[in-house]
């Protein structure tokens, strides 16, 4: 049945599948200090053909809430299904939130790459700024060179070759 767009289940007949006792799981359910606030009371065909009010909760909460439910206190035959079923609940949350945290190691380990990448090419960067400073500046001296100094300059050769001599 469907009440507010919800799913509903009724929780009695999932306890007589299992033999785990109604009332204490009812307890159990009003007690929850989350699924006391899922529980509703709606209309239902019961085994018997008969219109019903049952105790039922959103269908998204039935797993939850099923895995409450100690595989000791259900009938012989539903045991290993319970517990089966507790062990997979088990698997499926450590597989969430394992890798969730797998998800968040590798992507600190990008992030690492990145911020070293992005390092050595601000190092980089800056030497390159730097080449590009000094390669203008000797461009305007080589620009700004005169006849003078150049004859300063090959008089200063002459002069160093003699005293090699």
């Amino acid at each position: 049945m469907t009440e507010k767009g919800s799913k509903l289940v009724p929780v009695k007949p999932i306890c007589e599948a299992l033999g785990v006792a109604y009332e204490p799981q009812f307890t159990k359910l009003k007690e929850d200090e989350f699924l006391s606030s899922t529980i509703t009371l709606s209309v239902t065909v019961g085994s018997d053909g008969k219109d019903r009010e049952m105790v039922c909760i959103p269908l998204k909460y039935v797993f939850g809430w099923l895995f409450t439910i100690n595989p000791k206190n259900v009938k012989e035959e539903a045991r290993e299904s319970v517990a089966k079923y507790r062990s997979k609940c088990y698997d499926v949350l450590y597989n969430y939130f394992s890798e969730q945290a797998d998800f968040l190691e590798f992507k600190q380990s990008i992030v690492n790459e990145k911020i070293l990448r992005h390092e050595e090419l601000r190092v980089s960067f800056k030497m390159a700024e730097k080449n590009l400073r000094d390669a203008k500046a000797e461009l305007f001296k080589a620009k700004d060179f005169t006849y003078e100094e150049w004859k300063m300059m090959q008089q200063q050769q002459t002069i160093e070759f003699n005293a090699e001599d």
